[in-house]
């Protein structure tokens, strides 16, 4: 029920989400919706979220925490972080794996870009890290956001400006995302 997408380029990191939720069948704007943001400040990183609207309640209230691990610089930081919050959603947020039997691990069941000075990332719902070199998108117009950030990326326009189209574009055709998009940037710190 969303569309995240992350881009890098000259030196500036994007990372955009629409604001649609749904419930059931139910389409929730941001008309009505006051907390619709999908977007998540930990210090100099931003988070987007994939999964159930609760995940970004339970993402703020843990790495609002000063004393949890929350260290985003690099694939192998990334991943001992996801380590620690997976146990802190069993624990302390009552997180239900409910597993499939063909999964060799429990799922954290969302999808979250990450963008800060260090570059972009990616962590798939198994806690698996991706580190990007241009551009990804999760999400239920992921597609959608994908073809477009290919065909924007060698073009005048900035990461920022790429990441925006790309979510707009899955709002276009995906009935799963919806606008206005968020956007924030982040200057790397290598070009």
């Amino acid at each position: 029920m969303t569309t995240l997408a992350v881009v890098k380029k000259n030196g500036v990191a994007a990372i955009a989400a629409d604001t649609l939720t749904k419930w059931g069948t139910n389409k929730e704007s941001s008309s009505y919706i006051a907390n619709h943001g999908k977007l998540i400040q930990v210090g100099d990183t931003w988070l987007a979220v994939t999964g159930y609207t609760t995940f970004i309640l339970i993402l703020k209230d843990y790495f609002s925490n000063p004393d949890v691990p929350a260290d985003f610089q690099s694939v192998a930081a990334i991943f001992r972080t996801w380590q620690a919050l997976h146990g802190a959603l069993k624990e302390q947020y009552f997180l239900l794996p409910g597993e499939d039997k063909d999964d060799d691990l429990e799922s954290s069941q969302m999808d979250v870009l990450i963008a800060n000075p260090n570059g972009i990332f990616g962590v798939a719902e198994h806690r698996s890290v991706q580190e990007f070199s241009k551009f990804y998108a999760y999400g239920s117009g992921s597609d959608l956001a994908m073809g477009a950030m290919h065909a924007l990326y060698n073009s005048q326009l900035s990461a920022e400006e790429i990441a925006r189209r790309a979510v707009e574009a899955a709002a276009e055709f995906d009935d799963r995302t919806g606008l206005p998009v968020q956007v924030q940037t982040v200057q790397l710190l290598e070009v």
